[in-house]
């Protein structure tokens, strides 16, 4: 481990310059191919999108930002209920207008600042969506940990879902330097291991299927996809987007402070969200998810000290040189889905974490009525299936629901409930 500061215009020899790059590849690596494997999208698609996404934002930043972008798992409700209602490529055309709106709001905050986007979003409804999130794929992780191929209870799937987590557990909370960033894909290829181990010895339990990686030729080009657009679609991603664009600020200034420098001034918050949304939006178009800076590989940074701007983009590269060998990515799609499962019970739970952790390090008082009220409702409509559907004619079905319903009542209370009143909660 290196202890000299590197700095993000410096560049290092290619013995270590490669090295570090594939440090950042395994970092990113098990959280970007998760959201493909569970919303129905190509994990070498991902790749691809990860890691050019990731040029494009070193090229939009002018090369002033250490970050790689990987796949969003603030996305993945949307994903999930937009390709479920009218198919992929309208969840992939909510995607790229998502994308096109962060560049709107960066445009916006380039002549305006951050003051009204503080108002719009403050902690209080950002922290209450965020556990919405994770919460909403509480079921998804479940179903995936306990049920079977045939979708029944299954105690040999409980059983490497367990012992899954449970790695991932270890080594999220016992394991020290670079292999405490790393706990998704440990769990990830220790639950692997257990399945074949277990497959070994009780061919009954065999849970993995070789013959499409034997089918699959090694090298392919990424399939560019076409995305389409409705009215539902593009609403729904617009909302949900509202709360990664407060995450983006969050990891903005965490980087920030890793590096020692301040990229809200230099090169501005506005150019830093116009890169990744414009990420966003071009990921879509090759059918990968939309992408968000990682904090894993803002960890690795803190751990190796290690800021160049090259070293990330010898990561991008690495992402895009693998998603070129198709067999790789036939391969990644043999995890059983138990194993994702045990992943997902942890994951998806650190992200409704997360949203506890905004409301409480920013201080949210729930002894006020206006917060307390503000919160509830957003929890209540968010995790309980909350729907908003109607017609506008025959050819049009609107429908709002889960994330972004809950999001976008929760921006309306916020505004219109008044600040004024008596708000202390009797004890």
């Amino acid at each position: 481990m290196s202890h000299k500061i590197i700095g993000v215009n410096e560049r290092l020899p290619l013995g270590k310059w490669i090295p570090l790059s594939f440090q950042h590849v395994f970092a990113m690596f098990g959280a970007t191919v998760l959201v493909p494997i569970l919303t129905g999208l190509s994990p070498t698609a991902a790749l691809f999108s990860a890691g050019s996404g990731t040029l494009l934002y070193i090229l939009i930043t002018g090369a002033q930002v250490p970050a790689f972008l990987g796949s969003s798992f603030a996305f993945i409700p949307p994903i999930i209920a937009i390709s479920g209602a009218y198919g992929m490529p309208y969840a992939l055309g909510g995607a790229v207008v998502a994308g096109l709106f962060y560049a709107l709001v960066a445009g916006i905050i380039k002549l305006a600042g951050t003051a009204w986007l503080d108002r719009v979003l403050p902690p209080v409804v950002i922290g209450s969506v965020i556990v919405v999130i994770g919460l909403n794929l509480a079921p998804t992780a479940m179903s995936m940990a306990m049920n079977g191929a045939d979708g029944s209870y299954s105690l040999v799937a409980l059983s490497v879902a367990a012992f899954t987590l449970i790695v991932a557990i270890v080594a999220t909370i016992f394991f020290k330097g670079f292999f405490n960033v790393i706990p998704i894909l440990i769990a990830l290829i220790s639950g692997y291991l257990f399945v074949l181990i277990m497959g070994f010895f009780f061919p009954a339990y065999h849970l993995i299927d070789y013959a499409k990686v034997n089918e699959t030729s090694w090298f392919g080009v990424p399939i560019f996809a076409l995305p389409k657009f409705n009215l539902v679609a593009c609403l729904t991603f617009v909302i949900v987007s509202l709360a990664t664009i407060t995450e983006h600020l969050g990891d903005v200034m965490v980087t920030s402070r890793v590096v020692g420098a301040d990229f809200f001034k230099k090169p501005g918050l506005h150019r830093t969200l116009l890169g990744d949304g414009l990420a966003t939006a071009w990921a879509a178009f090759w059918g990968g998810p939309p992408n968000t800076t990682y904090g894993e590989n803002i960890g690795v940074m803190a751990i190796t000290r290690v800021y160049s701007v090259w070293v990330i983009g010898g990561a991008a590269v690495i992402a895009v040189c693998l998603s070129f060998v198709t067999k790789f990515g036939a391969l990644i799609q043999t995890i059983p889905t138990p194993v994702m499962g045990g992943i997902s019970m942890l994951l998806f739970g650190i992200i409704a974490s997360s949203g506890l952790r905004t409301l409480v390090e920013t201080g949210v008082d729930f002894k006020c009525k206006r917060n307390l009220t503000v919160s509830s409702v957003i929890l209540v409509i968010g995790i309980g299936g909350g729907k908003l559907a109607f017609s506008l004619g025959a050819d049009l079905q609107f429908q709002l629901a889960g994330v972004a319903l809950a999001t976008l009542v929760g921006i309306v209370l916020n505004l219109v409930l008044p600040k004024t009143v008596d708000t202390a909660v009797e004890d």
